[in-house]
């Protein structure tokens, strides 16, 4: 086996990119990478069935838009391409054929109804069949499968670097097939010739194949080859309605990587967040970047215990990496969120970025927050009631119409004049300024809750929407 660590992400195209997948490629890219290894994307399109159009591409996307670079692939070539399964079909048979004359593996010639009795192991029908009889049916085109030969005693074990020594009753095996009647090799068969050929050092998976692997380390011990060294993951699981936890799933939320994007999660927020899903570091760091964690992270560090994905955990770490964006950056990702509401050429975009940057998680929460600006929303006058502030619809009213008379003479509307005007006010009048700026706050947004305070909606909005605001809250509260 190579001296250099070598590993593969092996997707097959036949959806979306689950955040189970992507997490199998990120820490197949950290194990490479923190040991100067190599990382190869590998197709396993041997399932005609499942294919879906245009899930090769959402693999290349997902894999480019995350930074998770591959050293071969099937679109950048490689030593040991090709790097699809379906173009290395002329390879399998001549392996499973080996295997037959090994007495490793048999030609079985059942019908699809005698498939049941061979997945319980009830059935010796084919396995014992002589060579005359198999060459007769082989003669006469009859369709056939060729099926691994599993010992029926003993046990085979393995070591996992997560779970430790593994070890299965031989008996629990069933005699799976490795050449369908398409002439395909199944996917469990591929993989192993694949990565014998590709020179795959360590194979990463989710714990869900740990029963399987000695079925795998069979085929490797008949050929003699030397086994990869395992790496077995934690499930991911999902919170439920009723507290309880199970293996997460489309009723769980948005559980695909581009589905995620599009809620507005940032994509090194969520290579961050599913790095922490079964694996820890050796410090309280949470925050790291994909070159910080080649250097940090460690197989040895994941734990067997499963997972849970935390949406708030994740709006934490989205939170962090958007608080740490330039205001540039920031405006270009917020923006066309932003001009989902804001039609308004009026209204400064720039401003609302500004004021939503230190205030959201994540990025499709804009919308809702900010509509206000480009719509006021009905509203009552009990608004102007705030127990803090001290404000009451009463008082609201005689401050609003004292104020809007100094707003329609502000020689400028930036916000410094109207900072300077209201806070003038307020000590002109001994008054607390709160009690003076919760009723324009209320007047202008027709909300309790904003993206900044007063001036700050007052500035974005411009004096001609705000003072009409104003004026309105002032017909509402005279007529109430």
């Amino acid at each position: 086996m190579s001296s250099t660590v070598r590993t593969r992400f092996a997707p097959s195209p036949t959806g979306y990119m689950h955040i189970g997948n992507l997490r199998t490629a990120l820490y197949e890219y950290l194990i490479s990478k923190s040991q100067n290894g190599k990382f190869i994307l590998r197709i396993e399109d041997t399932d005609r069935n499942r294919l879906v159009q245009g899930a090769e591409e959402v693999i290349y996307r997902t894999l480019e838009t995350v930074g998770l670079k591959y050293d071969e692939g099937p679109d950048i070539g490689g030593d040991y391409g090709p790097y699809r399964q379906s173009e290395r079909k002329g390879n399998y048979l001549k392996y499973a054929e080996k295997l037959v004359s090994l007495g490793k593996a048999y030609y079985c010639f059942c019908e699809k109804s005698d498939e049941e009795e061979h997945a319980s192991g009830h059935t010796d029908k084919c396995r014992n069949l002589s060579e005359e009889e198999v060459k007769k049916f082989l003669n006469e085109k009859k369709k056939f499968v060729i099926r691994q030969k599993m010992p029926k005693e003993g046990s085979t074990y393995f070591d996992d670097v997560v779970f430790g020594r593994v070890e299965i009753e031989n008996k629990e095996l069933e005699d799976q097939i490795l050449i369908k009647s398409d002439g395909y090799p199944t996917y469990n068969f591929a993989n192993v010739i694949d990565d014998y050929e590709m020179k795959i050092t360590h194979v990463v998976r989710g714990s869900e194949y740990l029963s399987s692997t000695p079925k795998y380390n069979l085929l490797y011990e008949a050929f003699g080859w030397e086994i990869p060294t395992y790496v077995h993951l934690p499930l991911i699981m999902g919170k439920n309605e009723d507290g309880t936890t199970s293996k997460l799933s489309k009723r769980h939320g948005a559980v695909s990587f581009e589905d995620l994007l599009k809620k507005g999660y940032l994509p090194e927020a969520i290579i961050n967040y599913i790095a922490f899903l079964g694996w820890c570091p050796d410090s309280n760091q949470e925050i790291f970047s994909l070159k910080e964690l080649e250097k940090e992270f460690s197989a040895e560090r994941i734990s067997k215990s499963p997972s849970i994905f935390d949406y708030k955990k994740l709006d934490w770490f989205n939170a962090e990496y958007i608080r740490a964006k330039s205001k540039e950056e920031f405006l270009k990702l917020s923006l066309p969120y932003i001009q989902k509401v804001i039609k308004k050429e009026s209204v400064n975009k720039e401003k609302i970025a500004e004021l939503l940057q230190s205030r959201i998680s994540v990025l499709e929460e804009i919308p809702e927050i900010i509509e206000f600006f480009e719509t006021q929303p009905e509203y009552d006058t009990e608004l102007f009631r705030n127990k803090k502030s001290k404000s009451t619809p009463e008082t609201s009213l005689e401050i609003l119409k004292s104020i809007e008379n100094e707003l329609e003479t502000a020689s400028s509307w930036d916000y410094e004049t109207l900072h300077e005007i209201l806070i003038n006010f307020a000590v002109k009048n001994e008054l607390k300024n709160a009690i003076v700026m919760w009723p324009v706050r209320i007047a202008v947004s027709g909300k309790t809750v904003t993206p900044g305070g007063a001036i700050e909606i007052l500035e974005i909005l411009g004096k001609e929407e705000s003072l009409r605001r104003m004026q309105e809250a002032i017909k509402k509260l005279e007529n109430k």
